[in-house]
């Protein structure tokens, strides 16, 4: 189609040897742009080491390769737990509550004081750290964890979604402050001293001669020999979850459900 009244538009005015000179000047210039800080590209930032788009498809390829890289199948954490952990440790990160944005714990109380319940997730680097014992506390059960509270003076574990605070030496030795991030759920941990420890109740040898680990004042005790590495490794500001298939829990978590 032929519009009316246009007129191509003329170049042979402009000598051929300018036009020669700017088409390769141009890319001269715009790196010295660049570099004057004249002009800034935004660049995406990445501040924790999970997909940015938690659509259901993504974020279930990534606990995929993740379950799968480090054989936790193989360790007894069932893949649930870990996506619900990776759910709630994405949502604490967006919000900028995490200083450490690469570490996750997990602590799955559905299954026996006998068995290594505790695991400890580098994400950044895809390597399990830790998997070791955890006791709970007296009253949520005696083999099994089936109670939990956030009551004062209650003895029980609490569930849900915790980041790590400062280190400190109290009665139990070197120890680790928890600040639980689930109002009514565990949000009086630091009131009721909910730390991580270490317990001679912890270690294989007391699991040995009793056939289940002992029992703490809720805390998640975890065995003197590594309680300094494992508190080393997590402290100041890294994600720890603790679970059970409970289903008050699962229903009211403003963090799974928010």
């Amino acid at each position: 189609m032929r519009l009316r009244n246009y007129t191509p538009m003329k170049f042979h005015s402009v000598p051929k040897k300018l036009g020669f000179a700017l088409l390769f000047l141009a890319p001269v210039l715009i790196s010295g742009i660049i570099k004057a800080n004249r002009f800034s590209p935004v660049l995406p930032t990445v501040t924790y080491y999970l997909p940015n788009d938690f659509r259901a498809g993504v974020h279930k390829v990534f606990v995929n390769r993740l379950y799968d890289s480090i054989h936790l199948n193989e360790l007894g954490l069932q893949k649930n737990v870990l996506e619900l952990a990776l759910k709630g440790f994405s949502k604490l990160a967006n919000k900028g509550r995490l200083n450490k944005d690469s570490i996750l714990t997990i602590v799955d109380f559905s299954k026996s004081s006998r068995e290594k319940r505790m695991y400890i997730i580098d994400l950044k680097n895809v390597m399990l750290l830790f998997n070791t014992r955890v006791a709970h506390g007296k009253n949520s059960g005696m083999e099994y964890a089936h109670n939990f509270s956030n009551i004062m003076s209650s003895h029980k574990s609490s569930l849900g979604f915790y980041v790590t605070e400062k280190t400190y030496r109290g009665e139990n030795g070197y120890s680790l402050r928890l600040r639980g991030m689930e109002k009514n759920i565990n949000d009086k941990a630091l009131r009721r001293s909910i730390v991580i420890h270490g317990a001679a109740y912890a270690d294989d040898r007391f699991l040995n001669e009793k056939g289940m680990l002992g029992r703490s004042y809720g805390c998640p005790a975890v065995p003197m020999e590594d309680h300094k590495a494992i508190i080393d490794a997590i402290k100041e500001g890294s994600c720890l979850f603790i679970y059970s298939p409970s289903s008050k829990y699962l229903k009211t978590s403003t963090i799974l459900n928010g």
